[in-house]
């Protein structure tokens, strides 16, 4: 059994809460929510699990070292000493990556240098080889994170970002993160308990995240490499009875996702992207112009969808395109609860309908909203007589 150590979910601005949970739920210890990460202790299954499993976290990064940074040389020297001969050899390469806050340290490239430096150099002074840079796929990759005077070294445990989960092949303009889509879907409250639409659904991105939330599978079974699987102490056994554990969990799912485009070259992408996560036989996508839709059926639709704005589109007449919206809510999507995501906060006024929810999220730099629509079978008066 493997000695519990802590370790750190890196996550978007807003999402700690539901990482927090998704970190509970999967079995992780004392718990506690940061901003734009979650602590957490668990064991290396636990770690494996992690990176699998977790819908909402972009890195778990594993610390190994901490200690006061108050000039540049008290970086060089504190990692110079630590024991990194146990985490890699000589021959091998490695790659660093940093943030900082710091008035000594401002400049997170020329940390990330002076850290590699001193690994490199511990390694010249014990063994009188130098381990590699790469990149792209090192087998150590190392994050430094300074803030104020208290510098962390940190193990990577993920390699590239999370959100990349393998099924991906096409994309579109400006394709949504996934685990954006996946924390946008998750805060929405979808359970899976109801069809589910995304009307303009580009790559597919958020009709493959409902349909992995709905069924509960891991989001990145597809993920071609982790970096854990570089270490010195990989445990492959370990990682697929892991694997295996999580398959076990996924569940059955009765209703439909359903994904529009009005471009064809979208439509094309996406069934593509939906095919390579084997998701296809859960998800339908049709070329059909939503503001010519209505809904099918009674039963309750949830639909959660990130529409074009000016950053995206040029020429788009936004008071036009989201008045669109709010009519094509308001005349054809009865009994639907409507999430859209949207950085131009100006548009939402043209939607022409009251949102019941707003929650402030960030879409990469830019300052969004995740805003909720609830359409009423008949009228808003008459539901609340009922």
């Amino acid at each position: 059994m493997d000695n519990n150590y802590k370790m750190l979910a890196k996550t978007l601005f807003g999402f700690e809460d539901i990482l927090a949970k998704e970190l509970t739920q999967l079995g992780a210890m004392q718990v506690e929510k940061g901003v734009r990460n979650v602590s957490f202790v668990g064991d290396k299954g636990f770690m494996y699990k992690a990176n699998l499993g977790i819908r909402t976290a972009i890195k778990i990064l594993k610390p190994i070292h901490s200690f006061r940074v108050t000039k540049e040389e008290d970086l060089y020297k504190n990692v110079k000493n630590m024991k990194w001969e146990n985490y890699m050899k000589a021959t091998g390469s490695l790659a660093v990556d940093a943030t900082v806050h710091n008035s000594v340290f401002t400049h997170s490239l020329y940390t990330a240098l002076k850290t590699k430096d001193a690994i490199v150099d511990r390694f010249r002074d014990l063994e009188g080889v130098r381990p590699d840079v790469d990149l792209r796929f090192p087998d150590l990759k190392i994050n430094v994170h300074i803030d104020r005077q208290r510098c962390t070294i940190s193990l990577d445990t993920s390699g590239e970002s999370l959100h990349r989960r393998g099924y991906k092949s096409a994309t579109n303009i400006a394709p949504i993160n996934e685990v954006l889509a996946a924390g946008l879907i998750m805060m929405s409250g979808w359970d899976g308990q109801s069809d589910f639409m995304d009307p303009m659904c580009g790559s597919g991105t958020m009709l493959a995240e409902a349909a992995m939330i709905a069924c509960n599978i891991p989001p990145n079974l597809m993920r071609k490499e982790f970096a854990f699987e570089r270490w010195e102490d990989w445990d492959v056994d370990l990682f697929e009875k892991i694997e295996e554990s999580l398959l076990k969990k996924t569940r059955d799912f009765h209703h439909k996702i359903l994904g529009y485009d009005k471009s064809p070259s979208a439509v094309a992408k996406a069934k593509e992207n939906v095919k390579n996560a084997h998701l296809d036989e859960f998800i339908h996508i049709q070329h059909e112009d939503f503001f010519k839709t209505q809904k099918s059926g009674h039963e309750k639709l949830h639909m959660v969808f990130n529409p074009p704005y000016g950053e995206r589109l040029e020429n788009l007449n936004v008071e036009e395109f989201y008045g669109n919206i709010g009519s094509t809510l308001k005349h054809g999507y009865p009994n639907t609860d409507a999430w859209l995501i949207t950085s131009n906060l100006e548009a939402l006024k043209f939607v022409g309908l009251r949102p019941s929810r707003k929650i402030k999220v960030f879409n990469a730099k830019l300052e969004a909203r995740l805003v909720k629509y609830e359409m009423y079978e008949g009228s808003r008066k008459a539901k609340k007589n009922l």
